[in-house]
């Protein structure tokens, strides 16, 4: 069972030099949706991979919007949620190239 560890960091994202401001929450970068391969299960730092984590798609479920990401170092995929402040248009990019590549 995935253990949440809540980790109050601030970073630079390694993309696009957003500053962020950690919640304990934040694991990505609110204006390219971007991250970092650091956890196995969330907020423990255990992961050896460090890559950075690629949106590749999106979805919706119960009304919540998750950008899907890929690290582009080993593969893993995994989902992030939106939060209030992460740049909507961003994701709509995202949902918008992902439908283009479906064609």
């Amino acid at each position: 069972m995935k253990k949440f560890i809540k980790k109050k960091e601030d970073f630079v994202c390694e993309k696009c030099g957003t500053k962020v401001k950690g919640t304990g929450y934040t694991n990505h970068c609110p204006e390219c949706l971007r991250s970092k391969h650091v956890d196995i299960n969330p907020g423990d730092r255990m992961s050896e991979c460090q890559g950075m984590m690629e949106p590749i798609g999106s979805e919706v479920k119960d009304g919540e919007y998750s950008a899907v990401l890929k690290c582009v170092k080993c593969g893993h995929v995994r989902k992030n949620k939106l939060a209030e402040n992460d740049n909507f248009d961003t994701l709509l990019d995202i949902a918008k190239k992902q439908a283009d590549a479906s064609k």
